[in-house]
């Protein structure tokens, strides 16, 4: 009997490990939190030197995740020019194909090196598998976008962008998954926007999503599985096998380059476990960038960098967001979880324990842009960046459910289970407390120090260990800045090179922005969690000038 990936309707030993494991990531963070405190004003001491452990463990992992942003910024830029379209094209005659790339030398340049030696390797893994990719010709792709309260002018800035994947627009099925409770306006803009750009797709089809069904609760989830299996139905009639589809799920706000589908295309035709993998984009936040304010902007910087860091180690990269997988797979699992808000990282984990730890994510080598929450004003964006913070730190309710699934898995090592099951653990509680413990935590010792402490060494070593610990992290924050520079695309409006000085000035919110728009959020949502007080699913603001 397969795992059922969902938290309700459980009794018995299910329902107690399933609390057990809601309570543990916030019971954990907590106990840090007040833990270090309490230490900080009792026992100065041990708390100092605790402080500087994990300082020096904080400024260690910074230097390395600085290193592996820099590593994807090259391979996003190595394929930035790449031909994906020609690529796919000479997958079609694979053998020929693979042959006249290995006898191939003639790329020129740093970043066509790199590009042409990862294609290499790409056709010898597919090669060895003995697998051989699909026609181009018939693979299609289905496009779910959830809407709810999404405006006209973002959703068509959606559709758009797809459409302008003019060579395999004729393959795509967009469906726009519509919630029975959104407003009658937002229902006309969406009927308004599948009349005007039907033609341009194989199919265009809005589809409305009853409230209140059996097994679901009011999340994305429930509404995007709704329309694959109305898209099903859809496929079934014209005898399109399953195994040829890609289907992707987009946040409404998600605008594509005319690359992307062919990238995609490309990735599911030489991956050869193509049925058992998801494929991640690089999500980055620049649709409205240059119109929100400064904290916003550097907090979603960040967000791009997380995700650009990520894609670096494949065997621990879970599904974020915007994302892609195959049709036949997403059907099998049972399509997205209707029960929780975390869909994007949920589908991965219901996938890789459904199929016994056989499921990876594959990195697309190229970006998507999204919306920055857009509230209208200063204040009402940062309770809406609080909300979207948090969550996104809901994401946390897989953990209990990941755990569960583990421990009834007989088939997943006990290698993968231990590094899956510690990497989400302590991903959640170290975004919890590391900025709190950086930031806050670690001055309470000198200032509560008593005499005693205070005419020791280490009293007057730690500053001089916090200076040099600060001084090496700036080092590593000017090299984030010059990479947001790089990223960011550029500002429509006069003086460009002040914009980039002001811009640079802003990473020094950081600390600020890191407590109460990053740990206080997940705290928060660890607690929710360990007090059983469940979220609702919340859609972010967005809006476009």
């Amino acid at each position: 009997m397969k795992f059922v990936y969902s938290h309700c309707n459980l009794s018995g030993s299910d329902a107690l490990q399933q609390r057990f494991f809601e309570i543990l990531p916030g019971l954990a963070s907590w106990t840090m939190v007040l833990g270090l405190i309490a230490l900080s004003i009792w026992a100065p001491l041990v708390s100092v030197i605790l402080v500087i452990a994990f300082m020096l463990a904080w400024i260690l992992k910074l230097f390395y995740l600085t290193i592996f942003l820099l590593l994807s910024y090259i391979r996003l830029s190595a394929e930035k020019s790449t031909d994906w379209l020609a690529r796919i094209r000479g997958l079609d005659r694979f053998h020929e194909y693979s042959r006249e790339i290995e006898k191939s030398h003639r790329a020129k340049g740093w970043y066509k090196k790199i590009s042409h030696w990862i294609h290499r390797k790409d056709l010898e893994t597919l090669r060895k598998s003995g697998e051989v990719p699909p026609l181009s010709s018939e693979i299609f792709h289905l496009v779910v976008i959830p809407v709810t309260k999404e405006p006209s002018s973002v959703v068509e800035a959606n559709i758009l962008s797809i459409a302008n994947n003019v060579t395999l627009a004729k393959q795509m099925v967009i469906i726009l998954a519509i919630e029975a409770r959104a407003e009658e306006s937002v229902k006309a803009g969406m009927d308004e926007i599948v009349n005007k750009y039907r033609d341009r797709f194989m199919n265009f089809l809005a589809v409305e999503h009853p409230d209140g069904l059996p097994g679901e609760a009011r999340v994305k989830g429930a509404n995007t599985s709704y329309a694959a299996r109305s898209a099903a139905e859809y496929f079934e009639e014209k005898r399109i096998p399953f195994e040829n589809i890609i289907v992707s799920c987009f946040d409404a706000d998600t605008v594509v380059s005319c690359h992307y589908f062919p990238c995609l295309t490309y990735s599911f035709m030489s991956c050869p476990d193509r049925h058992r993998a998801s494929f991640q984009p690089i999500p980055v936040f620049h649709n409205n960038i240059w119109e929100v304010p400064g904290f916003a902007r550097v907090i979603e910087t960040g967000s791009s960098f997380f995700q650009l860091i990520e894609t670096t180690d494949p065997e621990k990269l879970v599904t974020f967001s915007s994302h892609s997988m195959s049709f036949k797979a997403l059907v099998e699992v049972g399509y997205w979880p209707a029960d929780m808000i975390s869909d994007d990282s949920g589908i991965f984990w219901k996938s890789y324990l459904y199929f016994d730890g056989q499921y990876q994510v594959v990195p697309l080598p190229t970006t998507l842009s999204m919306d920055i929450v857009d509230a209208g004003s200063w204040w009402r964006t940062v309770i809406s960046l609080y909300k979207q913070k948090r969550r996104w730190a809901w994401g946390v309710e897989n953990f209990p459910l990941v755990m569960r699934g583990f421990l009834a898995n007989k088939k997943i090592s006990l290698y993968n289970k231990l590094r899956h099951g510690f990497k989400l653990f302590e991903g959640h509680v170290s975004w919890a407390t590391l900025p709190l413990l950086l930031t806050v935590i670690g001055w309470i010792p000198a200032i509560s120090a008593d005499k005693e402490f205070s005419n020791t060494v280490l009293y007057y070593s730690a500053g001089r260990f916090t200076n040099a610990i600060f001084g090496l992290s700036t080092l590593a924050l000017l090299g984030t800045i010059i990479m947001s520079i790089w990223l960011l695309p550029k500002k429509k409006k006069r003086f460009p090179f002040l914009w980039t000085i002001v811009h640079g000035l802003e990473w020094f919110l950081v600390p600020l922005i890191l407590v109460f728009l990053s740990a206080i959020p997940a705290l928060d949502a660890q607690t929710r969690l360990m007090l059983n007080r469940r979220m609702e699913f919340w859609v972010s603001d967005k809006r476009r000038k």
